[in-house]
């Protein structure tokens, strides 16, 4: 004997569905573009607060809250997609968490508090994105971000190179609505890559994409930043790759992939760590003085490998262990320049062992798709793309920041059987 369907209350039934008032979804796709735009600090941070020291600016943070806001308001319209996000990724939560947990040894708590709180909103924008909308949808708002982001670098460099133009330190330079040229070489590239996913997602529209994907490129070179031409050699061949493998070109695509990711992590390395072969052609083997960060601060990892310092507070106090860093190095060291030696101080190698495993994971389930899907040609090149940053810059678990929100993302996404 059937039993008839359950009525639910109106209100109940309203609150568990996304509304269908006009202009709704036009009205949602508007703030995952904004959003995205905000969380890239383009043009907000150098105008309104200073590179070393961001949470010192009043403005920046009162831009945050009515954005957590709204993203909470939104993920609430979609109660059901919500949970499945949060207890079907333990490991990520579990993260999180840690961060937030993190305060209870913190040499710093009311910044490891503040901090944790706005990297578990700042998550948040991440779950909703990979519960909103279909791969697809997913990788054209990116690439619109990414396009607005360039097309305002290119006129800020034109109209008011003051802001668009470095004259001071890397003279010539540009860094577009950035504080500083690698930010926009790391975003261009990322750019780049996404505008090219959103040509084989969008072929409708496939000149606007090729055209900014190409002024992408174009920004990258005129950053000057070797890292992030790394990054975008990195991506570029991942995404030829995946298309030669989709031609039946496998092992061609395997060797020039396999080619690319050998030669941009050793490139990436001579660049930041040559040792022998700089010092043999008589050069200096420290160069940007990277490693002689990581040398001291992997001893003070070791001294709290468990714990580590509390979420974003290693940093915080200019009197607390971050003076032994400057000390030794006799520069005001300002990050690790590592993103696993900063997930490292924060939360201890527990946290960053968690971090690697999630990194892996996702790149996993996006080989697993290398021959159908298209959200492969965002997936895989991104988080590789990621991974070799990681080397070279704190770029992990990092509140407020655009790159977390697109690893939040497409972690959940890729882990959803249901997503296309």
């Amino acid at each position: 004997m059937s039993r008839a369907p359950i009525a639910h209350p109106p209100l109940i039934s309203a609150w568990a569905q996304a509304p269908s008032i006009p202009g709704w979804r036009a009205l949602e796709s508007a703030l995952c573009v904004l959003f995205l735009f905000l969380y890239s600090q383009a043009l907000i941070g150098p105008l309104f607060a200073d590179p070393a020291d961001p949470e010192s600016s009043a403005i920046l943070r009162l831009i945050w809250l009515p954005v957590y806001a709204a993203t909470l308001a939104l993920m609430l319209l979609r109660p059901g997609g919500v949970a499945r996000a949060v207890f079907g990724n333990p490991l990520l939560m579990g993260l999180l968490a840690l961060t937030l947990i993190s305060v209870l040894w913190s040499v710093e708590s009311g910044t490891t508090i503040r901090r944790s709180f706005a990297l578990i909103m700042t998550s948040c924008l991440g779950v909703w994105m990979a519960v909103r909308w279909s791969w697809s949808e997913i990788v054209v708002r990116i690439a619109s971000a990414f396009g607005f982001i360039a097309v305002l670098s290119l006129v800020f460099a034109l109209v008011v190179p003051s802001i668009g133009v470095d004259y001071v330190v890397h003279d010539g330079a540009w860094r577009g609505v950035f504080w500083e040229k690698n930010t926009l070489g790391a975003m261009m590239a990322w750019g780049s890559i996404a505008c090219l996913a959103a040509l084989a997602c969008d072929p409708r529209h496939r000149m606007v994409w090729g055209a900014l994907a190409a002024l992408c490129v174009g920004l990258v070179l005129l950053s000057t930043s070797k890292t992030a031409l790394l990054s975008l050699m990195l991506g570029g061949g991942g995404l030829m790759g995946i298309v030669l493998s989709r031609r039946g070109f496998g092992f061609a695509a395997l060797m020039l992939f396999g080619l690319l990711t050998g030669a941009s992590f050793l490139a990436l390395v001579l660049l930041i760590a040559p040792v022998e072969l700089i010092e043999a052609l008589g050069r200096d083997a420290t160069l940007t003085g990277r490693t002689d960060i990581w040398v001291v601060l992997i001893d003070q990892v070791m001294a709290r490998p468990w714990t580590g310092y509390g979420y974003q507070a290693y940093w915080a106090d200019e009197q607390g262990p971050m003076h032994w860093v400057r000390l030794a190095t006799s520069w005001d060291v300002p990050t690790a320049h590592n993103g696993w030696l900063e997930v490292s101080l924060a939360i201890g190698l527990p946290g960053a062992v968690v971090m690697a495993v999630l990194l892996l994971n996702a790149l996993r389930r996006a080989l697993s798709r290398l021959y159908r899907g298209l959200e492969t040609y965002w997936a895989l090149p991104f988080l590789a793309m990621m991974a070799l940053i990681s080397i070279s810059e704190s770029n992990l678990l990092v509140q407020n920041d655009l790159g977390w929100v697109l690893f939040v993302m497409t972690a959940i996404k890729l882990g959803d059987r249901r997503a296309c």
